[in-house]
């Protein structure tokens, strides 16, 4: 196929309480809706869709406003759209997604942050989030064209090219294909991870304000209780070894009352020395060993950039699994990573489909776990995340808590999948994820879209 046309769709969503992310905290998102059409040779037309809240602070933690750095990325996707839609790139979503990121996405991050010269440059995890909505639409637009389900267009029926070509590790990857690495049959049902936010309140006393009058939970046991939750992801400070020692240890004890059975700790990026981590886990097996063995692993704790801060992180990987997360931008930093003592990745759509599916396969290959982690995805951004986790052989189901952030956002598409929106017996049910491409079933949902922001091709 080829791309020959692209729509830009911005969706405002407001979170029903705080959420935040490393020394920032977030009240709003700005999701971007992405429609591409695609034809063959034949002259077969498809229109696949993609989506992904643009989640500034988390791609682009810096000291710049926020506007300013969401209006330098939704240029950078303006200049996206118009680039797919000029390029010649032909071929299966997975390789025309590999080539762009290969050859074309580099070189059109470096002049747009030349263009801005004296201003501060937009990182490539930015880049990678404003292209993944295009990616997503793009495996999207294929399945519909070929009338099959995104996950199995991935082998050697469709791909002219294999792994060994595609990622460039030859004898690890000669006549393999990203469905050799799939779970068969897809799961229908994931555990489901919660995410205790930073400025979640964990006991009555914990309110400082009226909580919203919403009729959703607030305090971690009601969530529990409501949802049925058997996982929690607790988000730490990273700079501040005693707040997040108590914290650790509150939800710890709260886990244990309610029937809680496993906890991950996220460092939020903020620490700089092994031994930060190191002493927290070495603390709570002394003092709190039940909480210390509900940890499953351990979240990027270390900054972004791999190599720039080549940390050896093997004193912390001895304690407990730890799993990249920003840092696994593409296979290549997932190899880094592994040299570096990292035993897992966790993969996410809005570093795009075809990154995740390259990392999944490179890190299966080399021993390394995988989970599939949330950006808080809303409406299509969630189906095709959870969809993801669906086909990968993650550890432990999936983060998803777009619920807990903005649920009535997402009403349009719940009322076609309930379960994919909602999380009972501490699970979400895919069961309604059916047809082509991502299986979201547009003609059913009833959202009504704004006119498009921005429109390339015909």
């Amino acid at each position: 196929m080829r791309i020959v046309a692209t729509r830009v769709y911005l969706l405002p969503v407001v979170m029903r309480v705080p959420l935040k992310f490393g020394p920032e905290t977030v009240t709003s998102v700005t999701c971007a809706r992405v429609s591409m059409d695609v034809v063959d040779k034949m002259g077969s037309r498809a229109t696949g869709w993609g989506e992904t809240p643009l989640s500034v602070t988390w791609v682009w933690p810096s000291i710049l406003a926020y506007a300013a750095r969401l209006e330098r990325m939704l240029e950078f996707a303006q200049r996206l759209a118009r680039e797919l839609t000029l390029c010649k790139f032909e071929g299966h979503a997975l390789e025309i997604g590999r080539d762009f990121q290969e050859h074309v996405l580099p070189g059109l991050l470096e002049a747009f942050n030349a263009e801005h010269a004296g201003a501060e440059p937009m990182p490539w995890l930015a880049a990678l989030l404003c292209y993944s909505a295009f990616d997503l639409a793009a495996h999207d637009a294929f399945g519909c064209l070929v009338d099959c389900p995104v996950f199995q267009t991935l082998g050697r029926e469709y791909l002219k090219r294999d792994l060994a070509d595609l990622i460039e590790d030859r004898p690890a990857f000669r006549g393999k294909y990203p469905s050799d690495f799939l779970v068969k049959p897809n799961r229908e049902q994931l555990e489901a991870w919660h995410l205790v936010g930073g400025l979640d309140p964990l006991e009555p006393a914990d309110l400082t304000s009226p909580p919203p009058n919403d009729g959703y939970p607030v305090l971690l046991r009601d969530w529990i209780a409501t949802d049925g939750l058997k996982c929690l992801k607790v988000k730490l400070r990273g700079n501040d070894a005693d707040w997040d020692y108590r914290r650790l240890v509150t939800v710890g004890r709260i886990s244990r009352e309610t029937s809680v059975e496993w906890l991950t700790a996220d460092f939020n990026c903020t620490v700089r020395d092994p031994a930060y981590v190191n002493e927290i886990l070495d603390r709570l097996q002394v003092e709190h060993p039940r909480t210390h063995q509900m940890i499953l692993y351990v979240e990027q704790p270390f900054p972004y950039e791999l190599e720039k801060d080549r940390i050896d992180v093997r004193s912390v990987a001895a304690r407990k699994p730890l799993f990249l997360d920003e840092s696994a931008h593409d296979w290549r930093h997932v190899r880094l990573g592994r040299e570096l003592g990292w035993t897992g990745v966790a993969l996410k759509t809005c570093k795009t489909l075809t990154g995740a599916l390259f990392s999944a396969c490179w890190a299966q290959v080399h021993g390394m776990s995988l989970m599939v982690q949330d950006l808080t995805n809303p409406m299509l951004a969630q189906i095709s995340h959870v969809s993801l986790a669906a086909n990968v052989p993650t550890i432990m189901g999936v983060e998803t808590n777009g619920m807990q952030f903005y649920p009535d956002a997402s009403a349009p598409e719940a009322a076609v999948h309930p379960g994919v929106f909602r999380r009972r017996n501490g699970r979400v049910d895919l069961s309604t994820i059916k047809g082509p491409g991502f299986g979201y079933r547009l003609s059913e949902i009833r959202r009504e879209l704004p006119s498009s922001w921005v429109e390339f091709g015909s």
